[in-house]
Formats: C-alpha cells, sequence, structure tokens
C-alpha cells in the first residue's frame, strides 16, 4: 500500500480538487465519506488526514460529524474551511456565524509562516467560501494568519500537528495554495512522493481480481478514453473473464460505431460485442424534452440492452463502466456524505435500484488526465487516450427538445465538421472538450434569393484540466468564421451557427 493522504468528505464540490492537488505531487490520495469508522481508517494507515470543506454550518444540530478519535492517532490533520471549523469546535474552540461571510478572493496576512506557510511571501491573494468562523481558537492553537474578517483564517497546534485553514488552497484562485499543499505533505506529513500511475494499475488490477474472482464482468464500451482504459485494465486483470459491449443507442457521432470496432480489433485484448438498439432507445425518448428525464430514460435502458446481452451470454455477475471521479462527485453523494446533486450522470445516476448485475467501476477514484497517463502506461495510442469527452447520453443531451433522427442527422453533420476543422487547426488537442448543440430555436436566413427558415447550432469549447473548472476557448476568429461558413453550406437543415462564452461556474460543460 502506498503512502496515503486520507481525505474525509464533508460534501464539497472542491474535495476532489484536493484529492487531485495531493496527486499532482505523486502522493496518493483516497477520499472517503466523513463518518469513515475509526478501524477503517487505520486500516489505510494513512500519513495524514484533510478535513474537507462543506455546505453544512458546524452550528447546526445536524451538521456532519467525523468520529472525533481521529485526533488521537498521532498523525498530522488538517481541516480546510468547514473542516478547520469542525476542528476547532471539537477541540474546544468557538465558532459563530459571521456578521460579514467571506466569498471570493481576499488578502491573507501571514504573521507566522512556520511549516505551512514555509518559503512563501507574507500576503496572499486567497480564495474564501464561508459563512461561519472560528471567534475563539481551541487550546494548544495560535493563530498563523488572517485576512480583513477571519482573525484565525489559519491556524496550527505544532505539537499535536493539527492545522487549519479557512481558505481554500486547492483552488485555482488561491495564491500559491499548490505551495500550501505541499507543505503540509513533505513538510509535515513527510511523504515521498514516489505514487505514480504504474502504482495504481498494481493496485488496480489486485483489486479487480479480488472483487470479481472467478466470475464473468460485461463492460459498456463507447470508445472513448474513459471505457477503452477500463477495458485494458480489466483485461489485464482477469482476461477472458471479459466480454465488452458495444451499445449503439442511435445517439452516437459520425460513423462511431465503425471506428469503435476498428478500435477495439486494433488496440483492445478481449470479446467484443455489438447490440444495435438505437430504435429502442429512440422509441423510448420520443417526445422527451426534459433533460434529467432523458438521461434516466438511457440509463434504464442501457441497463435492459445489457440484461438481454447477459442472457446471450449466459452466467455473467459484473457490469464494469469507465464512471470517473467528477461523475460520482457531481452526480450522487459519495457514501452517504452531503454532496449537493448537480445533475445525474448516465453512468451512475441512471441505474436502477434494484441491478441484476454488480458494478465494477476501477477508475471512479481517478480524474480524466490520470486516466490518461493509465492508458499510455496500458499502452493505448494517443489518438484514442487524447480523445474529448462525451457523455454517456451522447446526443441525446446536445439536443435540446425533442429528440428526432433529422435533429441527430443535422447535429451530426455540424459536430463532425466542427472537430474536424479543430484537427485541421491544430487546436483539438488544446481543448478539454468541443462539440456542437442542436439549440430548440429556429431562424430566419437567406441563401441564394430564397428565405429559410431553419436550425440553429450553438459551438461549445471549453479548456479545463478537471473538468470541475473550465473557461471557453478563445477560438481564433478565422477559424470560427470557417466552421460557420461550412456548417451553413453544408448541412441541410442550418441556417445560423452561435458560439457558448459561458465558463464553468456558473455554467456546466455541457447544456443538459
Amino acid at each position: 500500500m502506498p503512502q496515503t493522504i486520507l481525505v474525509l468528505d464533508f460534501g464539497s464540490q472542491y474535495t476532489q480538487v484536493i484529492a487531485r492537488r495531493i496527486r499532482e505531487q505523486n502522493v496518493y490520495s483516497k477520499v472517503l465519506p466523513y463518518n469513515t469508522s475509526l478501524s477503517v481508517i487505520k486500516k489505510l494507515n494513512p500519513q495524514g488526514i484533510i478535513l474537507s470543506g462543506g455546505p453544512a454550518s458546524v452550528l447546526s444540530k445536524d451538521s456532519p460529524l467525523p468520529t472525533q478519535k481521529i485526533f488521537s492517532l498521532g498523525i498530522p490533520v488538517l481541516g480546510i474551511c468547514y473542516g478547520l471549523q469542525l476542528m476547532g469546535k471539537l477541540l474546544g474552540g468557538e465558532v459563530k456565524k459571521c456578521d460579514r461571510r467571506e466569498y471570493g478572493r481576499s488578502e491573507l496576512s501571514i504573521q507566522k509562516g512556520g511549516k505551512l506557510f514555509k518559503g512563501l511571501p507574507k500576503t496572499l491573494t486567497v480564495w474564501n467560501s464561508h459563512g461561519d468562523a472560528i471567534v475563539r481558537i481551541p487550546k494548544g492553537f495560535q493563530g498563523i494568519a488572517q485576512t480583513e474578517n477571519s482573525q484565525f483564517s489559519a491556524i496550527e497546534d505544532v505539537k499535536r500537528k493539527f492545522y487549519g485553514l479557512q481558505f481554500h488552497p486547492e483552488v485555482e484562485h488561491s495564491e500559491q495554495g499548490v505551495e500550501v499543499i505541499k507543505n503540509f505533505l513533505f513538510s509535515i506529513c513527510k511523504c515521498d512522493g514516489d505514487w505514480d500511475m504504474g502504482d495504481f494499475i498494481e493496485i488496480a488490477v489486485e483489486k479487480i481480481r479480488q472483487q470479481v474472482g472467478s466470475k464473468r464482468v460485461i463492460l459498456g464500451l463507447s470508445g472513448g478514453v474513459d471505457s477503452s482504459v477500463a477495458a485494458a485494465l480489466i483485461d489485464r486483470a482477469i482476461g477472458k473473464q471479459l466480454t465488452s459491449i458495444f451499445v449503439d443507442n442511435g445517439l452516437l457521432r459520425q460513423n462511431e460505431r465503425e471506428e469503435v470496432i476498428k478500435l477495439f480489433n486494433d488496440h483492445i485484448p478481449g470479446k467484443l460485442r455489438v447490440a444495435k438498439a438505437g430504435k429502442l432507445f429512440l422509441g423510448k425518448l420520443k417526445g422527451i424534452i426534459d433533460p434529467e428525464k432523458k438521461r434516466k430514460i438511457i440509463g434504464k435502458t442501457f441497463i435492459e440492452v445489457f440484461d438481454k446481452e447477459v442472457k446471450k451470454l449466459g452466467n455473467v455477475d459484473f457490469l464494469a463502466q469507465g464512471t470517473l471521479y467528477p461523475d460520482v462527485i457531481e452526480s450522487v453523494p459519495i457514501g452517504g456524505n452531503p454532496a449537493a446533486l448537480i445533475k445525474s450522470h448516465h453512468n451512475v445516476g441512471g441505474l436502477p435500484e434494484k441491478m441484476k448485475l454488480k458494478l465494477l467501476e476501477p477508475l471512479r477514484e481517478l480524474f480524466k488526465d490520470e486516466v490518461r497517463l493509465l492508458g499510455k502506461k496500458l499502452g493505448l495510442p494517443d489518438h484514442v487516450i487524447n480523445r474529448h469527452p462525451f457523455p454517456g447520453p451522447g446526443l441525446g443531451v446536445r439536443v435540446l427538445r425533442d429528440i428526432t433522427p433529422k435533429c441527430l442527422t443535422v447535429l451530426r453533420q455540424a459536430d463532425a465538421i466542427f472537430i474536424d476543422e479543430l484537427h485541421r487547426s491544430g487546436w483539438y488537442g488544446k481543448l478539454w472538450q468541443a462539440f456542437c448543440v442542436f439549440l430548440p430555436v429556429r431562424s430566419v436566413g437567406v441563401m441564394g434569393d430564397e428565405r429559410t427558415y431553419e436550425n440553429v447550432i450553438c459551438l461549445r469549447a471549453v479548456t479545463s484540466s478537471d473538468a470541475m473548472t473550465a473557461d471557453w476557448a478563445k477560438l481564433p476568429d478565422g477559424l470560427l468564421r470557417k466552421i460557420s461558413s461550412r456548417i451553413i453550406n453544408e448541412v441541410q437543415g442550418a441556417n445560423r451557427v452561435v458560439y457558448d462564452v459561458s465558463s464553468k461556474p456558473p455554467s456546466t460543460i455541457e447544456w443538459e
């Protein structure tokens, strides 16, 4: 087991960012629910523990609490935002509601550097998001930094190795926040920083073998990086026990089924079955506009198709999926934590309560960039590893109205042109994700001497490192002009192209 930093999750949307920042330093991190038992924590033998932020208030009667015995393990503990307030309250300090809430950037004045702020300047711009604050610190602690609205924005108990930060060092908006995390990892927790994807493969392969045993697994192969890497990893663990199934749900991009079959035959070992179920999916989606209903229908139908394939194969016990960490965090509370629901994902939110198959999700604790590194280690080609993400519901959540074959045809053709031009211009590899959206409006146009009344296509292109935050890409004017011209001239049924200039947050990357 590698050296591990345990992150106890109290429902913050930034919890997974903490885990990612730790792994960026080649230190293994594991996120567990806030109420994880002491016995489980001891078994992991962590080098240190981080208490995440969260939407609750420690002043509430039903506020989420960890076992207080974590403070008697003799290992370093770092509380962030809610975690700081929680530590203060549990160890004998006092927390009160702020007279002035602190959201966004503020200037942090460091009074005593110590190990946590080692090598950093005396003032930093940091990111806050809290309505409560510590007004009296526990015995043994001292304040080491403050902001205009928070007297105890950073505290420490050097003897017991307890530290607390009112701000969020894990987010990009906090100046040198990564350096603060590094100081906790290396100066305080004494981590070696020698964990990498090779270590993950060993752990994951052994875990898959223990979970599956001699039983059989089917995997939903989409052709994207997530399912492809999952297939390669599971094959390495259990070989012929895995059968990959590609479901053509009628919501795929242009020529996608043919490309997936070629990809599998050329690069991914094992058995592949193709289930053509487009008519079934489109029939059930007829007239449905609400995006959550679409996702649920697609998820449920996906499982129904798999059930039929299971019967054809005989005894199968596990359904493998390429679910990633951001999918889990944004979709449902992990292990009962109070994370707020943003939207359901096909891989996790659409599953029926009583599944006939057990889930195998070997990538569920990885971020997209980590999956790409894993794919390289497993020998997958670059054009697979660097492919943009594609949602499980496919084009079903990119048609912002009821889904018809005509809408899908228009969207497929427009999307193919967009991606083609991004490749030609060299922009594809610079983007996290790019795609077209079929808008639920029509517009008047003039082609030749004739009036047209056709559909509007929106271009969406974003830059990001982990999909938790994203900025709209500043594509060159000339490139946008060329893409727009091609779509309007080559796609019958589209006469207007617009560009999405929204960032995440407050928007999401996908429109639905």
